[in-house]
């Protein structure tokens, strides 16, 4: 199953990160990537000019390289982040 690029699509991963323990903000900045990972602070920056499908493709680049115990998501959460993790943008 593909990932859906609609609003409440971008809602379910933030809700993810913010489970994860990251918050996100979107920004203006020169990111060759589209984003910025503040590993120190927990804390995702994404350029606040990218599209919703953008967004949304930067949020999949990311997951696979924070670490982090997904035992400790609530159920929603977790089928999302299993969800996610199988998208072919993951691999």
């Amino acid at each position: 199953m593909s990932i859906k690029y609609t609003p409440a699509t971008l809602k379910k991963f933030e809700e993810l990160y913010d489970e994860m323990g990251y918050s996100i903000r979107f920004e203006k900045g020169n990111f060759n990537s589209g984003y910025c990972i503040l590993e120190a602070k927990k804390r995702v920056v994404i350029n606040k000019f990218l599209t919703l499908e953008g967004r949304i493709n930067a949020m999949i680049d990311i997951l696979p390289s924070i670490e982090f115990d997904c035992t400790q998501l609530n159920t929603d959460v977790r089928h999302f982040y299993e969800l996610a993790m199988a998208s072919p943008n993951t691999k």
